[in-house]
Protein backbone atom coordinates (compact mmCIF):
# COMPACT_ATOMS: atom_id res chain seq x y z
CA UNK A 1 0.00 0.00 0.00
CA UNK A 2 1.37 3.37 -1.28
CA UNK A 3 2.02 6.31 1.68
CA UNK A 4 -0.80 8.69 1.75
CA UNK A 5 1.38 11.61 0.16
CA UNK A 6 0.15 14.22 2.15
CA UNK A 7 2.08 12.74 4.76
CA UNK A 8 5.02 12.11 3.26
CA UNK A 9 4.85 15.42 2.30
CA UNK A 10 4.89 17.05 5.74
CA UNK A 11 7.69 14.17 6.98
CA UNK A 12 9.86 15.87 4.91
CA UNK A 13 9.00 19.14 6.13
CA UNK A 14 9.20 18.32 9.35
CA UNK A 15 12.05 16.09 9.08
CA UNK A 16 14.27 19.01 7.17
CA UNK A 17 13.25 21.52 9.39
CA UNK A 18 14.13 19.61 12.65
CA UNK A 19 17.24 18.82 10.93
CA UNK A 20 18.14 22.48 10.15
CA UNK A 21 16.99 24.02 13.53
CA UNK A 22 19.94 21.59 15.33
CA UNK A 23 22.87 22.83 12.61
CA UNK A 24 21.65 26.09 13.35
CA UNK A 25 22.05 25.58 17.06
CA UNK A 26 25.53 24.13 17.10
CA UNK A 27 26.86 26.45 14.39
CA UNK A 28 24.70 29.60 15.97
CA UNK A 29 26.39 28.77 19.33
CA UNK A 30 29.96 28.25 18.09
CA UNK A 31 29.57 31.66 16.06
CA UNK A 32 27.93 33.41 19.45
CA UNK A 33 30.96 32.45 21.45
CA UNK A 34 33.38 33.58 18.81
CA UNK A 35 31.94 36.63 17.93
CA UNK A 36 31.74 37.50 21.93
CA UNK A 37 28.40 39.45 22.81
CA UNK A 38 29.28 42.98 21.48
CA UNK A 39 29.32 41.87 17.23
CA UNK A 40 26.85 38.75 18.10
CA UNK A 41 24.67 41.59 19.31
CA UNK A 42 25.71 43.66 16.00
CA UNK A 43 24.70 40.53 14.25
CA UNK A 44 21.63 40.32 15.62
CA UNK A 45 20.38 44.26 15.17
CA UNK A 46 21.09 43.47 11.43
CA UNK A 47 18.59 40.43 11.37
CA UNK A 48 15.95 42.49 13.30
CA UNK A 49 16.16 45.08 10.87
CA UNK A 50 16.32 43.31 7.77
CA UNK A 51 13.27 41.22 9.56
CA UNK A 52 11.21 44.42 9.45
CA UNK A 53 12.23 44.52 5.49
CA UNK A 54 11.23 41.13 4.76
CA UNK A 55 7.31 41.17 4.82
CA UNK A 56 7.17 44.11 2.32
CA UNK A 57 9.68 42.09 -0.16
CA UNK A 58 8.01 39.38 0.02
CA UNK A 59 4.65 40.80 -0.72
CA UNK A 60 2.24 38.20 1.18
CA UNK A 61 3.01 36.15 -2.12
CA UNK A 62 4.38 33.20 0.53
CA UNK A 63 0.72 32.72 1.67
CA UNK A 64 -0.73 32.55 -1.63
CA UNK A 65 1.61 30.99 -4.17
CA UNK A 66 0.34 27.41 -3.56
CA UNK A 67 -2.90 28.00 -4.27
CA UNK A 68 -1.82 29.89 -7.16
CA UNK A 69 0.28 26.98 -8.62
CA UNK A 70 -3.16 24.59 -7.70
CA UNK A 71 -5.68 26.77 -9.04
CA UNK A 72 -3.47 26.95 -12.73
CA UNK A 73 -1.31 24.39 -12.86
CA UNK A 74 -0.48 25.34 -16.85
CA UNK A 75 0.63 28.82 -15.45
CA UNK A 76 3.36 27.88 -13.57
CA UNK A 77 6.23 29.00 -15.58
CA UNK A 78 4.14 32.75 -15.68
CA UNK A 79 2.91 32.66 -12.20
CA UNK A 80 6.90 31.54 -10.64
CA UNK A 81 8.73 34.19 -13.22
CA UNK A 82 6.29 36.89 -12.39
CA UNK A 83 6.06 36.51 -8.30
CA UNK A 84 10.32 36.09 -8.75
CA UNK A 85 10.43 39.44 -10.88
CA UNK A 86 8.11 41.23 -8.15
CA UNK A 87 10.10 39.68 -4.98
CA UNK A 88 13.39 40.81 -6.41
CA UNK A 89 12.44 44.76 -7.37
CA UNK A 90 10.55 44.83 -4.12
CA UNK A 91 13.64 43.51 -2.24
CA UNK A 92 16.14 46.40 -4.09
CA UNK A 93 13.54 49.08 -2.76
CA UNK A 94 13.90 47.36 0.51
CA UNK A 95 17.35 47.25 0.98
CA UNK A 96 17.89 50.46 0.20
CA UNK A 97 15.24 51.70 2.67
CA UNK A 98 17.15 49.57 5.55
CA UNK A 99 20.47 50.79 4.74
CA UNK A 100 18.97 54.17 5.03
CA UNK A 101 17.54 53.50 8.78
CA UNK A 102 20.72 51.48 9.44
CA UNK A 103 22.76 54.61 8.75
CA UNK A 104 20.02 57.10 10.52
CA UNK A 105 20.15 54.68 13.41
CA UNK A 106 23.66 54.12 14.02
CA UNK A 107 24.75 58.19 13.61
CA UNK A 108 26.63 56.77 10.10
CA UNK A 109 28.58 54.08 11.98
CA UNK A 110 30.27 52.24 9.26
CA UNK A 111 30.52 48.90 10.55
CA UNK A 112 26.65 48.59 11.60
CA UNK A 113 26.04 50.20 8.26
CA UNK A 114 27.79 47.39 6.50
CA UNK A 115 26.92 44.53 8.40
CA UNK A 116 23.40 45.35 7.42
CA UNK A 117 24.03 45.98 4.08
CA UNK A 118 25.80 42.85 3.67
CA UNK A 119 23.09 40.54 5.70
CA UNK A 120 19.88 42.56 4.09
CA UNK A 121 21.46 42.07 0.52
CA UNK A 122 19.73 38.42 0.76
CA UNK A 123 16.80 40.55 0.31
CA UNK A 124 17.81 40.12 -3.46
CA UNK A 125 18.00 36.42 -3.70
CA UNK A 126 15.47 35.51 -0.77
CA UNK A 127 13.04 35.42 -3.66
CA UNK A 128 14.26 32.45 -5.19
CA UNK A 129 12.55 31.22 -1.68
CA UNK A 130 9.58 31.08 -3.40
CA UNK A 131 10.34 28.17 -5.71
CA UNK A 132 9.64 25.94 -2.78
CA UNK A 133 5.64 26.91 -3.25
CA UNK A 134 5.46 24.79 -6.51
CA UNK A 135 7.08 21.95 -5.12
CA UNK A 136 4.50 22.06 -2.05
CA UNK A 137 1.62 22.53 -4.65
CA UNK A 138 2.21 19.35 -6.06
CA UNK A 139 3.40 17.42 -2.85
CA UNK A 140 6.59 16.91 -3.73
CA UNK A 141 8.35 18.76 -0.67
CA UNK A 142 10.85 16.27 -0.68
CA UNK A 143 13.21 18.28 -3.22
CA UNK A 144 12.43 21.68 -1.67
CA UNK A 145 13.48 20.27 1.71
CA UNK A 146 16.63 19.06 0.77
CA UNK A 147 17.37 21.96 -1.81
CA UNK A 148 17.22 24.34 1.42
CA UNK A 149 19.02 21.81 3.86
CA UNK A 150 21.52 21.57 0.85
CA UNK A 151 22.07 25.16 0.95
CA UNK A 152 22.08 25.54 4.59
CA UNK A 153 24.68 22.60 5.28
CA UNK A 154 27.16 24.15 2.54
CA UNK A 155 26.52 28.07 4.76
CA UNK A 156 27.70 25.95 7.93
CA UNK A 157 30.44 24.90 6.23
CA UNK A 158 31.41 28.41 5.35
CA UNK A 159 31.09 29.62 8.91
CA UNK A 160 33.21 26.94 9.92
CA UNK A 161 35.62 28.27 8.15
CA UNK A 162 35.68 31.77 8.87
CA UNK A 163 35.50 30.54 12.56
CA UNK A 164 38.72 28.44 11.71
CA UNK A 165 40.43 31.47 9.80
CA UNK A 166 39.52 34.02 12.07
CA UNK A 167 37.55 36.52 10.27
CA UNK A 168 35.82 39.31 11.14
CA UNK A 169 32.04 39.83 11.72
CA UNK A 170 31.39 41.31 8.22
CA UNK A 171 32.03 37.96 6.73
CA UNK A 172 29.24 36.36 8.81
CA UNK A 173 27.25 39.01 8.14
CA UNK A 174 26.99 37.62 4.28
CA UNK A 175 26.59 34.38 5.20
CA UNK A 176 22.64 34.84 5.13
CA UNK A 177 22.38 35.98 1.38
CA UNK A 178 24.87 33.15 0.23
CA UNK A 179 22.80 30.47 1.72
CA UNK A 180 19.12 31.70 -0.03
CA UNK A 181 21.82 32.00 -3.04
CA UNK A 182 22.82 28.20 -2.85
CA UNK A 183 19.77 26.71 -2.00
CA UNK A 184 17.65 28.84 -4.62
CA UNK A 185 19.83 28.09 -7.69
CA UNK A 186 19.53 24.43 -6.06
CA UNK A 187 15.88 25.06 -6.60
CA UNK A 188 15.62 26.28 -9.48
CA UNK A 189 17.98 23.70 -11.21
CA UNK A 190 15.19 20.93 -9.51
CA UNK A 191 12.52 22.55 -10.63
CA UNK A 192 14.02 22.49 -14.78
CA UNK A 193 14.73 18.60 -14.21
CA UNK A 194 11.04 18.03 -12.28
CA UNK A 195 9.03 20.15 -16.21
CA UNK A 196 8.49 23.64 -15.04
CA UNK A 197 7.94 25.40 -18.28
CA UNK A 198 9.78 28.60 -19.46
CA UNK A 199 9.29 31.01 -16.54
CA UNK A 200 7.89 34.29 -17.70
CA UNK A 201 7.05 38.21 -16.50
CA UNK A 202 3.19 39.86 -17.00
CA UNK A 203 2.50 43.01 -15.67
CA UNK A 204 -1.13 41.44 -16.04
CA UNK A 205 -0.44 38.29 -13.71
CA UNK A 206 1.90 40.87 -11.14
CA UNK A 207 -1.06 42.74 -10.59
CA UNK A 208 -3.66 39.69 -10.10
CA UNK A 209 -0.73 38.03 -7.42
CA UNK A 210 -0.75 41.00 -6.10
CA UNK A 211 -4.21 41.96 -5.34
CA UNK A 212 -4.65 38.51 -3.65
CA UNK A 213 -1.47 38.39 -1.77
CA UNK A 214 -1.42 42.25 -0.95
CA UNK A 215 -3.91 41.66 2.41
CA UNK A 216 -1.64 39.31 4.08
CA UNK A 217 1.21 42.42 4.27
CA UNK A 218 0.23 44.27 7.30
CA UNK A 219 -0.51 41.53 9.10
CA UNK A 220 3.18 40.13 8.49
CA UNK A 221 4.65 43.78 9.13
CA UNK A 222 3.16 43.72 13.04
CA UNK A 223 4.00 40.10 13.22
CA UNK A 224 7.57 41.54 12.68
CA UNK A 225 7.21 44.69 14.44
CA UNK A 226 6.28 42.19 17.63
CA UNK A 227 8.56 40.01 17.29
CA UNK A 228 11.96 42.57 16.46
CA UNK A 229 11.71 45.91 18.28
CA UNK A 230 13.00 44.41 21.67
CA UNK A 231 16.42 43.74 19.49
CA UNK A 232 16.68 47.17 17.97
CA UNK A 233 15.41 49.04 20.84
CA UNK A 234 17.85 47.05 22.83
CA UNK A 235 20.87 48.30 20.28
CA UNK A 236 19.93 51.55 20.23
CA UNK A 237 19.26 52.58 23.32
CA UNK A 238 21.84 49.93 25.40
CA UNK A 239 24.23 49.27 23.21
CA UNK A 240 25.27 45.97 20.47
CA UNK A 241 26.66 43.92 23.99
CA UNK A 242 23.31 44.30 25.53
CA UNK A 243 21.60 42.40 22.45
CA UNK A 244 24.22 39.66 22.39
CA UNK A 245 22.96 39.16 25.71
CA UNK A 246 19.39 39.61 24.81
CA UNK A 247 19.87 36.93 21.93
CA UNK A 248 21.27 34.35 23.80
CA UNK A 249 18.51 33.83 26.34
CA UNK A 250 16.29 34.17 23.68
CA UNK A 251 17.55 31.36 22.03
CA UNK A 252 18.04 29.49 24.89
CA UNK A 253 14.65 30.23 26.10
CA UNK A 254 13.23 28.95 22.89
CA UNK A 255 14.97 25.61 22.21
CA UNK A 256 12.50 23.41 23.04
CA UNK A 257 9.43 25.24 21.37
CA UNK A 258 9.19 23.30 18.48
CA UNK A 259 7.64 20.56 20.65
CA UNK A 260 4.84 22.72 21.84
CA UNK A 261 4.28 23.77 18.15
CA UNK A 262 4.18 20.25 16.62
CA UNK A 263 1.58 19.27 19.36
CA UNK A 264 -0.49 22.12 18.32
CA UNK A 265 -0.33 21.38 15.09
CA UNK A 266 -0.91 17.90 15.98
CA UNK A 267 -4.10 18.55 17.19
CA UNK A 268 -5.44 21.06 14.86
CA UNK A 269 -6.87 18.94 12.48
CA UNK A 270 -8.57 16.79 14.84
CA UNK A 271 -10.03 20.19 16.67
CA UNK A 272 -11.34 21.44 13.32
CA UNK A 273 -13.46 18.18 12.36
CA UNK A 274 -14.82 18.50 15.96
CA UNK A 275 -16.06 22.04 15.54
CA UNK A 276 -18.13 20.53 12.26
CA UNK A 277 -19.15 17.68 13.87
CA UNK A 278 -20.58 18.20 17.84
CA UNK A 279 -19.96 21.70 20.08
CA UNK A 280 -19.31 19.87 23.06
CA UNK A 281 -16.49 17.49 22.17
CA UNK A 282 -15.29 21.11 20.18
CA UNK A 283 -15.00 22.72 23.21
CA UNK A 284 -13.84 20.05 25.11
CA UNK A 285 -10.87 19.05 23.37
CA UNK A 286 -9.94 23.11 22.76
CA UNK A 287 -9.84 23.19 26.98
CA UNK A 288 -7.75 20.02 27.26
CA UNK A 289 -5.53 21.70 24.21
CA UNK A 290 -5.14 24.66 26.64
CA UNK A 291 -4.63 23.33 29.67
CA UNK A 292 -1.92 20.43 28.55
CA UNK A 293 0.08 23.58 26.53
CA UNK A 294 -0.31 25.28 30.56
CA UNK A 295 1.32 22.60 32.22
CA UNK A 296 4.16 21.85 29.94
CA UNK A 297 5.19 25.52 29.35
CA UNK A 298 4.85 25.55 33.11
CA UNK A 299 7.11 22.70 34.01
CA UNK A 300 9.35 24.18 31.31
CA UNK A 301 9.82 27.48 32.68
CA UNK A 302 10.64 26.05 36.48
CA UNK A 303 13.14 23.93 34.87
CA UNK A 304 14.75 26.44 32.55
CA UNK A 305 14.79 29.11 35.51
CA UNK A 306 16.60 27.01 37.58
CA UNK A 307 19.16 25.46 35.14
CA UNK A 308 19.64 28.82 33.56
CA UNK A 309 23.37 28.60 34.54
CA UNK A 310 24.60 25.92 33.96
CA UNK A 311 22.52 26.06 30.15
CA UNK A 312 23.31 29.55 29.03
CA UNK A 313 27.84 28.29 30.31
CA UNK A 314 27.21 24.62 28.29
CA UNK A 315 26.25 26.48 24.94
CA UNK A 316 27.53 29.83 25.25
CA UNK A 317 30.45 29.87 27.83
CA UNK A 318 31.26 32.17 30.04
CA UNK A 319 31.60 35.44 28.16
CA UNK A 320 27.32 35.59 28.31
CA UNK A 321 27.08 34.63 31.83
CA UNK A 322 25.28 38.11 32.11
CA UNK A 323 22.40 36.57 30.07
CA UNK A 324 21.09 34.43 33.51
CA UNK A 325 18.94 36.72 34.74
CA UNK A 326 17.78 37.58 31.26
CA UNK A 327 16.97 33.92 30.50
CA UNK A 328 15.29 33.71 33.90
CA UNK A 329 12.65 35.93 32.88
CA UNK A 330 12.44 35.23 29.49
CA UNK A 331 11.55 31.41 30.19
CA UNK A 332 8.03 32.60 30.95
CA UNK A 333 7.36 33.31 27.31
CA UNK A 334 6.74 30.71 26.83
CA UNK A 335 3.53 30.18 29.10
CA UNK A 336 1.85 32.95 27.06
CA UNK A 337 2.77 32.41 23.47
CA UNK A 338 1.84 28.91 23.12
CA UNK A 339 -1.77 30.77 24.61
CA UNK A 340 -1.70 32.52 21.42
CA UNK A 341 -0.91 29.73 19.53
CA UNK A 342 -3.45 27.47 20.66
CA UNK A 343 -5.76 30.64 20.33
CA UNK A 344 -5.45 31.06 17.14
CA UNK A 345 -6.82 27.28 16.46
CA UNK A 346 -10.04 28.85 17.87
CA UNK A 347 -9.94 31.80 15.56
CA UNK A 348 -9.58 29.38 12.56
CA UNK A 349 -12.04 27.03 13.85
CA UNK A 350 -14.82 29.84 14.38
CA UNK A 351 -13.61 31.89 10.94
CA UNK A 352 -13.04 35.14 13.19
CA UNK A 353 -9.15 34.73 12.17
CA UNK A 354 -9.80 38.72 10.62
CA UNK A 355 -9.19 39.50 14.10
CA UNK A 356 -5.84 38.40 14.62
CA UNK A 357 -4.51 41.83 12.81
CA UNK A 358 -6.14 43.85 16.06
CA UNK A 359 -4.18 41.21 18.33
CA UNK A 360 -0.73 41.50 16.39
CA UNK A 361 -1.39 45.42 16.66
CA UNK A 362 -2.36 45.61 20.36
CA UNK A 363 1.07 43.50 20.59
CA UNK A 364 3.42 45.36 18.58
CA UNK A 365 1.95 48.96 20.41
CA UNK A 366 2.43 47.05 23.61
CA UNK A 367 5.88 45.98 22.97
CA UNK A 368 7.38 48.93 21.80
CA UNK A 369 6.03 50.96 24.57
CA UNK A 370 6.96 48.78 27.10
CA UNK A 371 10.55 48.60 25.84
CA UNK A 372 10.96 52.22 25.50
CA UNK A 373 10.26 52.74 29.38
CA UNK A 374 11.58 49.42 30.85
CA UNK A 375 15.03 48.93 28.58
CA UNK A 376 16.95 52.64 29.78
CA UNK A 377 16.04 51.48 33.09
CA UNK A 378 17.17 48.01 33.25
CA UNK A 379 19.04 47.26 30.23
CA UNK A 380 18.54 43.41 28.43
CA UNK A 381 16.49 42.50 31.69
CA UNK A 382 14.28 44.99 30.92
CA UNK A 383 13.42 43.98 26.99
CA UNK A 384 12.97 40.58 28.73
CA UNK A 385 10.23 42.13 30.95
CA UNK A 386 8.63 43.88 28.77
CA UNK A 387 8.64 40.95 26.09
CA UNK A 388 6.71 38.91 29.18
CA UNK A 389 4.70 41.20 29.90
CA UNK A 390 3.68 42.21 25.71
CA UNK A 391 2.92 38.57 25.51
CA UNK A 392 0.81 38.66 28.38
CA UNK A 393 -1.20 41.26 27.08
CA UNK A 394 -1.27 40.17 23.69
CA UNK A 395 -2.42 36.76 24.04
CA UNK A 396 -4.18 36.64 27.44
CA UNK A 397 -5.58 40.11 28.78
CA UNK A 398 -6.39 41.45 25.10
CA UNK A 399 -8.93 38.94 24.77
CA UNK A 400 -11.29 39.95 27.61
CA UNK A 401 -11.53 43.35 25.66
CA UNK A 402 -12.87 41.98 22.61
CA UNK A 403 -16.64 40.82 22.93
CA UNK A 404 -15.96 38.67 20.20
CA UNK A 405 -13.35 36.74 22.14
CA UNK A 406 -15.55 36.05 24.90
CA UNK A 407 -15.92 32.32 24.24
CA UNK A 408 -12.28 31.76 23.70
CA UNK A 409 -11.47 33.32 26.69
CA UNK A 410 -13.59 30.78 29.06
CA UNK A 411 -11.99 27.82 27.54
CA UNK A 412 -8.47 29.33 28.27
CA UNK A 413 -9.91 30.05 31.96
CA UNK A 414 -10.67 26.58 32.18
CA UNK A 415 -7.67 25.37 31.07
CA UNK A 416 -5.83 27.20 33.63
CA UNK A 417 -7.14 24.16 36.14
CA UNK A 418 -4.73 21.53 36.43
CA UNK A 419 -7.42 19.07 36.71
CA UNK A 420 -8.51 19.92 33.42
CA UNK A 421 -5.12 19.67 31.83
CA UNK A 422 -5.28 15.91 32.97
CA UNK A 423 -8.65 15.33 31.81
CA UNK A 424 -8.45 16.75 28.81
CA UNK A 425 -5.46 15.53 27.38
CA UNK A 426 -6.91 12.09 27.87
CA UNK A 427 -10.10 12.40 26.51
CA UNK A 428 -8.58 13.54 23.14
CA UNK A 429 -8.27 9.96 22.17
Amino acid sequence: MRKNPVARNAKWIIGCRIAQALLQLLIGTLTARYLGPPDYGLINFAVSVTAFAVPVMQLGLQSTLVQEYVEEPDAAGEIMGTALVMNLLSGGCCLAGMTAFAAAASRGDRLTVLVCVLYGSSLLVQSMELVQYWFQARLQAKYSSLAMLMGYFAVCGYRVFLLVTGKSVLWFALSHALEYALSGAVLLAQCRRKGLGRLSFRFGRAKALLSRSGYYIPAALLVACFQNTDHIMLTLLAGDAANGLYTCAVTCAGLTNFVFYAIVDSLRPVILACRKAKREAFERKMTGLYALMNLLSLGQSVGFMLLAGPIVGLLYGAAYAAAVPVLRILVWNTAFSMMGAVRNVWLLAEEKHHLLWRINLCGAVSSIVLNILLIPRWGAEGAALASVLTQFFTNFAVGFLMPSMKENQKLLLKGLRPFSAIKGYFRFY
